[in-house]
């Protein structure tokens, strides 16, 4: 079975083309399952849109939903197609998130961490000046944030959980194996999958999140995986597919999950 369950479309301000576009790349790509989470609004600032290059309106959150309901019908029998969202995760306004999503018909959450110490990971200018003790702390602040964001019991999927090397590709050198294999730990108690996000072949990093070190410790740790092609573009969708399946093949894991209703769907590789 191929599925992917990350996409986005131009209602973020930074992704082009409409949800139907993507679920059309789908099909052309012969995917069986097509997620649609696209990201959050920004549940926490009492500005309708305070970014709006970065994610939807705050208007904007239940035409999303119903556009992806609508889809979902119209394609039945065709593709199937999920309800998700990729959900920011800032602890002070957890609740208020938590809040916006209850009683949506979701059928995945994924949860991701774009900010640390209030800085995009994504901005490559954070890095500059800092001593490496300086950082340490930081690779080790983001995983505590992904650890938070497991606890939560928000999220279904975690997302691209080494993409502050997106930008900045020494960050997977900075030592800091004790906090991944505490987040893995922590991942694998709450039965959260992180995803294989192939977006950072669109980076300077030039590569997936989480690199195969990481994807081997979680296998140790029993963590389940899923598929992302996180992509911004239709053309993207289902990107690398069948070459992360073989990579997974490699490691040793022998399945991979998706989520219909909030519930877990195991898909041997």
């Amino acid at each position: 079975m191929k599925f992917d369950l990350h996409t986005h479309h131009e209602r973020c301000g930074h992704a082009n083309g409409t949800i139907e576009d993507y679920i059309i790349a789908a099909l052309d790509a012969d995917l069986q399952v097509i997620g649609i989470s696209d990201h959050s609004p920004y549940f926490g600032s009492e500005q309708d849109q305070p970014f709006p290059g970065i994610a939807m309106a705050r208007s904007d959150f239940s035409s999303y939903v119903d556009e992806v309901l609508r889809l979902k019908e119209k394609y039945k029998g065709r593709i199937e197609v999920l309800l998700g969202m990729e959900s920011d995760f800032f602890p002070k306004h957890a609740e208020t998130y938590r809040s916006a999503y209850k009683d949506v018909p979701f059928d995945y959450l994924i949860g991701s961490v774009h900010q640390v110490s209030g800085v995009s990971i994504f901005n490559r200018n954070r890095w500059k000046g800092l001593s490496e003790e300086k950082k340490i702390v930081e690779k080790v602040s983001y995983y505590d944030l992904i650890q938070q964001s497991a606890r939560s019991g928000m999220f279904d999927i975690l997302g691209h959980i080494d993409a502050m090397k997106g930008y900045f590709p020494a960050f997977s050198d900075i030592p800091a194996d004790e906090a991944i294999d505490d987040t893995l730990r922590v991942i694998a108690k709450h039965d959260i999958a992180i995803e294989i996000n192939t977006s950072g072949s669109t980076k300077d990093v030039g590569g997936w999140y989480p690199s195969d070190a990481i994807l081997e410790r979680a296998l140790h740790f029993g963590v389940n995986v899923t598929f992302g092609s996180d992509a911004h573009k239709p053309s993207r969708v289902g990107d690398e597919f069948e070459l992360v399946r073989k990579r997974l093949k490699e490691i040793g894991f022998s399945q991979w999950v998706f989520y219909r209703k909030r519930q877990q769907i195991i898909v041997p590789l």
